[in-house]
C-alpha cells in the first residue's frame, strides 16, 4: 500500500502546493532583489500551527534556488536551537566554515566574526519559531549582514516583538508580514488526497474517510498528515489494500497524540518544567505555578516569560487557560 513513505513525513515538501498562491507571490516578492544580488526584504511569517508557514518557506526557497544560481539556505528550528551560539553555529553550517569550532569552547564573537567574514553568495536563513530564541541580539547580527536575507516565522506577532530592544523592534517592524489562516476542511482533504496519489497505492483510501481524518484535524496539516500516516501504517501492517473508516476512527487519536508527543519533545527546559508541574498538580492559578516552578528550576526567568512560555504551549494545544487576571487558571489539555 505505501509506495513512498516520505511523502507522509511532515517535515517534506511537495513539488507542488495548494491553498497558498497568496502567501507563495508576497514571499516570493521579498525575495526578488537576490536575483540581482542584493538582500532580499526581511519576512515575517505568522499563522496557527499546522498552517504551511515552514513548507511554504521551504518550498518558495526552493524555486528561487532553480532560478538564481548564486543562492544558498539554511533553516533554523529555534525551539531546539534557542541560543545565540546555536543559530550561528547551525548557519555557519549551512555555509560549511564550522571547522575546529567547539561548542564548549569557542566564543560566540569568533562564530559571528566567521559569518561577518563570509563573502559567498546570497544566503537565505529560515528562522522557524523565532519567538522562542533565548538572546534576540542574534537577529540584529543577521540584520546587518550584507549577504543574508531572513525569512523569520512564527505564531503571534506579539510573541517575537514583546521581547525585542528598541532598536531591534523599530527594524523588524518594518518587515514584510505575510499572514496565514488555518486550512478549511475541503483544503485538508485536497492536501491529503495529494499526499495519497504520491505515496499510497490507487484507491487506498475513499474521500469520506479523506474528510473524516481533515474534520479531526481541525485545520491543522499537521494533525491531519499525522493521521493518514497512522491510518496507512495500520493498514499495511494488516495486509489490508484499503483505508477503511473503523481504520481511520482507530487512527485518530493515535495520529494527534503522535504530534502532542512531537511539540512536547521539543519544549525547552522551563517550558518542560511548567509542563510537569500541571501534569503532576493539575488545575493551578499563575502565582501557584510560578511558585512551583521557581522551585523547580535553576534560575528561573521573569514571571512575564513564564506568561509567554505558557502562551506559546496554549496555542500548539498543550495547555488550557481559563479566566482572566487573577481568575486565570492553567490545566493540560
Amino acid at each position: 500500500m505505501i509506495h513512498d513513505a516520505r511523502v507522509l513525513q511532515p517535515q517534506f515538501v511537495p513539488e507542488e502546493v495548494e491553498h497558498r498562491n497568496a502567501e507563495i507571490n508576497t514571499l516570493s516578492n521579498t525575495l526578488k532583489p537576490i536575483m540581482d544580488g542584493q538582500n532580499g526584504e526581511t519576512s515575517l511569517l505568522l499563522g496557527p500551527s499546522g498552517a504551511g508557514k515552514t513548507c511554504i518557506a521551504k518550498f518558495t526557497i526552493e524555486r528561487l534556488r532553480e532560478n538564481v544560481l548564486d543562492i544558498d539556505r539554511q533553516y533554523v528550528n529555534c525551539w531546539q536551537d534557542y541560543t545565540r551560539f546555536q543559530v550561528l553555529y547551525r548557519i555557519l553550517e549551512g555555509i560549511g566554515e564550522t571547522v575546529n569550532i567547539h561548542r564548549r569552547s569557542t566564543p560566540k564573537d569568533e562564530l559571528l566574526d566567521r559569518l561577518q567574514r563570509y563573502d559567498g553568495p546570497q544566503f537565505i536563513v529560515i528562522l522557524d519559531e523565532v519567538d522562542q530564541l533565548e538572546d534576540k541580539s542574534v537577529l540584529y547580527d543577521l540584520y546587518r549582514m550584507p549577504t543574508i536575507s531572513m525569512v523569520l516565522i512564527t505564531n503571534r506577532e506579539d510573541e517575537l516583538f514583546s521581547h525585542l530592544d528598541g532598536r531591534l523592534a523599530s527594524r523588524l517592524r518594518t518587515c514584510v508580514r505575510v499572514p496565514f489562516e488555518k486550512y478549511h476542511l475541503d483544503e485538508l482533504v485536497s492536501i491529503l488526497r495529494a499526499r495519497v496519489q504520491w505515496g499510497l497505492s490507487e484507491g487506498a483510501i475513499g474521500n469520506q474517510e479523506l474528510e473524516l481524518i481533515a474534520d479531526a484535524a481541525a485545520g491543522d496539516a499537521r494533525v491531519a498528515i499525522g493521521i493518514l500516516r497512522n491510518a496507512a501504517r495500520r493498514a499495511d501492517q494488516s495486509g489490508l489494500d484499503y483505508i477503511s473508516t473503523d481504520i481511520v476512527d482507530e487512527a485518530i487519536p493515535d495520529g494527534q497524540r503522535e504530534v502532542r508527543q512531537k511539540t512536547i519533545s521539543q519544549l525547552n527546559a522551563h517550558q518542560r518544567a511548567l509542563y510537569d508541574i500541571l501534569e503532576e498538580e493539575g488545575e493551578l492559578n499563575p502565582g501557584e505555578l510560578y511558585e512551583a516552578y521557581q522551585e523547580r528550576v535553576e534560575n528561573p526567568k521573569t514571571n512575564r516569560t513564564v506568561r509567554n512560555h505558557l502562551s506559546k504551549m496554549e496555542h500548539y494545544r498543550l495547555v488550557v487557560a481559563d479566566g482572566k487576571n487573577r481568575a486565570r487558571t492553567y490545566q493540560l489539555r
